[in-house]
């Protein structure tokens, strides 16, 4: 082994841990030599980051009320669907239109158990309205057959 020598000035001490300090110097430039450049990826992260939650911000004011709207909306769809049910259901047992929007209940099965309940309060009625039909013969009397053909011959059908 070689000899130890004690140290007894700076200059001694330095020199003697001189390369020790330059390769500890050169070990940490290498570790951290992609500091400037994560920093700067951070920074445009960062401005990624609050321009995404700007954008996100706006988004969700300007799709607020969208969700009470749709609620409103299907709630009227559910509404009009009942009152078709209800209008059905109230032909079928014979009820005047008029009193269709008095049945109740929240399934059609529920709806068709009142209505047949207020059938047979009101005395079911056998031939519920039926559409208009066209009351007029296929034939016509003689004076409007009469006055066809004059109309024809004015044609010169």
């Amino acid at each position: 082994m070689a000899e130890f020598t004690p140290i007894t000035t700076q200059e001694q001490f330095d020199a003697a841990i001189a390369d020790r300090l330059k390769r500890e110097r050169e070990s940490q430039a290498k570790k951290y030599s992609d500091y400037d450049a994560l920093k700067q990826k951070t920074a445009e992260q960062e401005k990624q980051i609050a321009a995404l939650t700007k954008e996100a911000s706006d988004a969700a004011k300007k799709y607020a009320g969208y969700d009470k709207t749709v609620a409103e909306l299907n709630a009227k769809i559910k509404g009009y669907e009942t009152d078709s049910v209800k209008t059905r259901i109230a032909r079928e047992n014979g009820i005047p239109y008029e009193l269709a929007g008095r049945l109740t209940g929240e399934t059609e099965d529920d709806i068709r158990k009142d209505a047949e309940g207020l059938a047979k309060l009101l005395g079911r009625n056998e031939n519920p309205a039926s559409p208009l039909r066209d009351t007029e013969t296929g034939e016509p009397d003689g004076v409007t057959a009469g006055l066809k053909d004059l109309l024809h011959k004015m044609k010169g059908d």
